[in-house]
């Protein structure tokens, strides 16, 4: 028992005693006992609101928070669509304005944008017969109609000269390349990356006489080397000033006699196997 014992205890300890000679004293500590059970109650009572009041704000509480989650989850949802529809705009512009632009380069040298279509065409013809990822395959098509970026920066007098070039000439004409990637090669975008790529290596050659670098082999990346066999078969079957466009045995016989010399053996038996599909794409891309 406590040191200050509750009427009720005190009530209890008189009956088990045996102590209580007037009927008077009991009556008042059983009123005290029944007032003391009534103030317990009623606290009782108050902590029960109290605790009823605390879980109905609790329960408010969370169904406030399942509702904020919901709408900030639509907020995330509608914020991911709009970012992916400005990247897709984004690669979308970039894409033509990488084909514009190899396009503009090209008609300098009195080519036309036909010619950067059909590249594109050929490059990704031979990436998904050399098994590349689809990825990939898409990056070369877009990247390739660069690959003669460079020529922006070759004077007209050298790219439109309708005879062999002198010494001097094709010294200066060479440079394309590395003024193309040079142009290219600061950007940090994939795209644009690749396409520096195949604007150095595309006059690469596999038995290392080609340039600027004179890279042989696999050194020469194979989007470089891709470009190249399908920048040589549309070069040789269209007109340019300085010549006029070969027949189409004529070409055939030429990447034959160059498999393992300036193309990619592996890339020159795709041509082969292909050619059917090579001259489709030509025929629908006409000048």
């Amino acid at each position: 028992m406590s040191e200050n014992p509750s009427t009720v205890e005190k009530l209890l300890t008189l009956l088990e005693n045996d102590t209580i000679d007037d009927i008077t004293q009991l009556r008042i500590l059983a009123r005290s006992a029944l007032k003391e059970s009534e103030k317990k109650e009623s606290r009782l009572k108050k902590v029960i609101k109290q605790s009823d009041n605390q879980q109905k704000q609790l329960l408010t509480l969370h169904r406030e928070l399942d509702e904020y989650k919901n709408h900030l989850e639509e907020k995330v949802e509608e914020a991911l669509k709009e970012i992916k529809s400005l990247n897709k705009e984004l690669e979308d512009t970039q894409k033509e304005v990488l084909f514009t632009i190899g396009a503009i380069a090209e008609s300098r040298s009195k080519e036309t944008g036909n010619h950067v279509k059909r590249v594109a065409e050929y490059s990704k013809l031979i990436g998904i017969h050399l098994g590349l990822s689809s990825e990939d395959v898409e990056l070369l098509k877009q990247a390739s109609p660069m690959h003669d970026i460079g020529k922006i920066a070759i004077p007209d007098s050298i790219l439109n000269k309708p005879g062999r070039f002198d010494d001097a000439e094709y010294a200066l004409m060479k440079k394309h390349a590395k003024l193309g990637y040079e142009m290219l090669n600061n950007s940090t975008r994939p795209l644009i990356q690749l396409a520096s790529t195949i604007a150095y290596e595309h006059h690469e050659r596999w038995d290392g006489k080609g340039y600027p670098k004179g890279l042989r082999g696999e050194e020469i990346s194979i989007f470089g080397r891709i470009t190249s066999l399908a920048d040589v078969f549309d070069a040789l079957g269209s007109d340019r000033v300085y010549k006029k466009a070969w027949p189409m045995d004529k070409i055939v016989a030429l990447i034959k006699e160059e498999r393992g010399k300036q193309f990619d053996p592996k890339i020159v038996d795709i041509f082969l196997e292909n050619l059917d599909s090579f001259i489709a794409i030509r025929d629908s891309l006409q000048d």
